[in-house]
């Protein structure tokens, strides 16, 4: 497994936790472990982590205006935090191409999701990448 992708499991599991427990308001690092068996996927995961709690607000509104007929307190807590992840790398990591963003969290939903989770994050997915794209996108 790829340094990034082993990254993006660790802000999974982090955003998880913090999503599970309602603890927005802690510093993102606590849900990072402090020893890694990849420590070189230590950074990217922290880029992670740290800017889906900074654009949190902001990445939510992003996935449910993409998101016809759900909301995100509706969607399964896996599959919400994996939008969210990569939400972040479509908004705000330009240096990561739509598709990689896109495949890894695929990627991601044949692991942690249900059987039919890669195809809705796809959908939604798709659209928050047009939405930021189109001249009214975020």
């Amino acid at each position: 497994m790829g340094n990034r992708r082993r990254a993006r499991e660790m802000a999974l599991q982090g955003l998880y936790t913090a999503d599970l427990l309602g603890l927005w308001d802690r510093d993102p690092q606590e849900f990072l472990p402090q020893e890694s068996e990849s420590p070189e996927s230590l950074p990217f995961a922290r880029k992670l982590l740290g800017g889906v709690f900074q654009y949190r607000s902001d990445i939510d509104r992003e996935i449910e205006a993409s998101a016809i007929h759900w909301s995100l307190h509706r969607m399964n807590v896996v599959d919400r935090n994996i939008l969210r992840v990569a939400a972040f790398e479509l908004l705000h990591c330009e240096d990561i191409p739509v598709r990689v963003s896109i495949n890894e969290a695929l990627e991601l939903a044949k692991v942690y999701g249900e059987k039919e989770t890669a195809a809705f994050l796809n959908g939604i997915l798709d659209k928050v990448a047009r939405n930021k794209r189109s001249p009214t996108g975020v």
